[in-house]
């Protein structure tokens, strides 16, 4: 496990961009421990023999069926995992609670209950809570007894949450808040006991309470006719006069938009590593199919197209496995650091995961759309059979689309990655500004022709990433000085820095993954990480240089644009690699095993 006792120096959120990594100080999912194992194990064999054998009763939402499997989740120490053992969970830490939740990720519909219950549902509670509302609920609902939903979306406010109408109004006798108002897209809400429900008091306030979903005044829309996650129960709840209890009131008046803001981070995480285990079974479920159907008297699996395709989904599952467990260790060593010093640890965790926020939000984009190149490429893989409702990569296909969608939409995560990254520079909390000077000297500069030390063997790819590096702050740096605080508004130029550092944090972390796993297996134990490794960063280099230049050439011209466009070019240079024979190998090694199998 990641966590010790000891301190150690951990890299701060963002600090990935101006800072170098060992990768001895990277958790990677090959090194999970035995009790570790044991928690995926128990998760994967829940899923399947409880929730496979019921795929289409839940999908048709049998009256009573997922509030069942609920509860025996929760027998299972699955709802509780995250919660500390004095409030009736587990207490595991991250990287635990990922490999549960990574199998879960494979459970179609009702991995968006589970999700919604044992994350935003249960957290703000544990985050946020008082000591007795903790000892009220936690233990329900980490035995499933108690299940949750959580009410932010209204009709007129999604992305922007602040911008809710909900108002509570204190009563004459002081003893409750009066609630009114209409939210929607409320996971659970149809079998849900508790909401955790944001209004404002006073019609000013923002501010979160828990209220008793039975509490007179309380009705709920129908049910929500999906794209996909069928299964999962999707109502509008409307409150008209609800009498919420004082003692309900949630964290500090008028602070709601921290338990919005601050429970989404983890939210955040947990969807990516969710979007993980779905990516992972598609791949296997693809992997099958093409070694199974027969064209042209051969397995379509042994053409050069569909092994392509085959070896490009397994190769953007690798590397976002390779980003999702380095955040999850990063979020561990710092909770083990804080507690060392005395920090509460469900209080070092709330403050961890607001640290690692800006990974957090890039975490959520790239899981999700690896997840939907991977369901994408399975549908084309199974050809016709693909679009039809009784072969399993439809659902698959369905299902993938809302994770673009909730948790903050890839859109809104891309912009506040950058705005994150720009508020820690202005506030000192990261370096930014001495680098980003310095590469403006080096632009100016005779350019550096030396070759990568021979002894490393990443020595090329690591000296790609830090020019990648200088080519964000480059561009970021161009950007803030010409735009300052206007930048925000320049939303264009901050999705294509942000896509720069999405691929610079996937591009590390897959590096570092693949160098531990050599110093630990050997080379030869770990070639077709390093073809998975050099294919992406071959790729995602381009990538760069793509929105780089985007960037670039929408705020300069003349002989300021020339030199730029000459130092991306430079920053983003890596030697031609052979990816199609890469390729075929990652794919080879897929189709003997049958199944995903880095």
């Amino acid at each position: 496990m990641s966590a010790t006792t000891e301190t150690k120096s951990v890299l701060k959120g963002g600090e990935f961009l101006v800072k170098e990594t060992s990768s001895q100080n990277v958790f990677i999912k090959d090194e999970i421990s035995e009790e570790q194992k044991m928690f995926a194990q128990t998760a994967s064999d829940f899923v399947a023999n409880r929730i496979v054998p019921n795929d289409k009763k839940i999908e048709k939402q049998e009256p009573g069926l997922t509030q069942q499997l609920m509860l025996e989740s929760g027998e299972l120490g699955l709802l509780g995992a995250s919660v500390p053992e004095e409030f009736g969970g587990m207490g595991v830490d991250v990287c635990t609670d990922t490999v549960i939740n990574e199998e879960i990720g494979t459970a179609h519909s009702f991995a968006a209950s589970y999700a919604a219950h044992t994350g935003i549902g249960t957290l703000p509670i544990l985050y946020f809570g008082t000591t007795e509302q903790k000892q009220k609920y936690l233990a329900g609902l980490s035995s499933g007894e108690i299940k949750a939903a959580y009410c932010l979306t209204e009709p007129g406010s999604g992305s922007d949450a602040l911008g809710a109408k909900a108002k509570a109004v204190l009563s004459e006798d002081g003893k409750h808040y009066i609630l009114n108002g209409q939210k929607m897209w409320i996971t659970n809400a149809g079998f849900a006991d508790i909401f955790t429900v944001f209004a404002k008091i006073d019609g000013e306030k923002f501010t979160g309470f828990i209220v008793d979903a039975k509490s007179e005044g309380i009705s709920l829309g129908s049910e929500e006719d999906k794209l996909g996650i069928k299964g999962s129960s999707t109502r509008q709840v409307f409150f008209n006069n609800v009498k919420v209890p004082v003692e309900n009131l949630l964290g500090e008046i008028g602070k709601g938009h921290k338990i919005a803001f601050n429970v989404l981070n983890i939210g955040r995480y947990k969807l990516a590593v969710l979007n993980l285990g779905g990516s992972k079974k598609t791949i296997s479920v693809s992997t099958k199919y093409a070694n199974e159907r027969i064209q042209f008297n051969v397995p379509i699996s042994s053409f050069g197209a569909i092994k392509h395709k085959l070896a490009e989904m397994a190769i953007r599952t690798y590397a976002c496995e390779s980003a999702t467990y380095r955040t999850g260790g990063l979020i561990d060593d710092m909770i083990a650091n804080l507690s060392a010093k005395g920090t509460d640890k469900v209080q070092a965790k709330l403050i961890a995961a607001e640290e690692y926020s800006i990974e957090c939000a890039i975490l959520k984009v790239f899981g999700s759309e690896v997840l939907a190149y991977v369901v994408d490429e399975a549908v084309q893989v199974f050809g016709g059979t693909g679009f039809s409702e009784e072969y399993p990569v439809a659902r698959a296909y369905r299902d993938a689309r809302i994770s673009r969608i909730f948790e903050g939409t890839n859109e809104i995560n891309r912009l506040l990655a950058v705005g994150m990254l720009v508020k820690k520079a202005m506030k000192g909390e990261v370096d930014l500004f001495t680098p980003a000077m310095a590469v403006q000297k080096e632009l100016m500069s005779v350019p550096d022709f030396s070759t990568a030390d021979s002894d490393d063997f990443f020595a090329a790819e690591k000296k790609a990433l830090q020019n990648a590096k200088k080519a964000i702050l480059m561009t970021a740096g161009a950007a803030v000085q010409k735009f300052m605080q206007n930048l925000d508004k320049e939303q264009e130029v901050m999705m294509n820095i942000s896509d720069m550092l999405i691929e610079l944090f996937v591009c590390e972390s897959t590096l570092l993954r693949t160098e531990k796993l050599i110093s630990v297996r050997g080379e030869a134990a770990a070639i077709l990480q390093i073809d998975m490794t050099k294919t992406y960063i071959s790729d995602a280099l381009e990538r760069i240089n793509l929105s780089g230049k985007h960037a670039i050439a929408s705020f300069n011209d003349g002989d300021t644009l020339r030199i730029m466009l000459m130092g991306l070019k430079r920053f983003t240079k890596y030697d031609s690699y052979n990816t199609i024979a890469a390729r075929r190998r990652v794919a080879d090694k897929l189709i003997e095993e049958n199944e995903y199998c880095f």
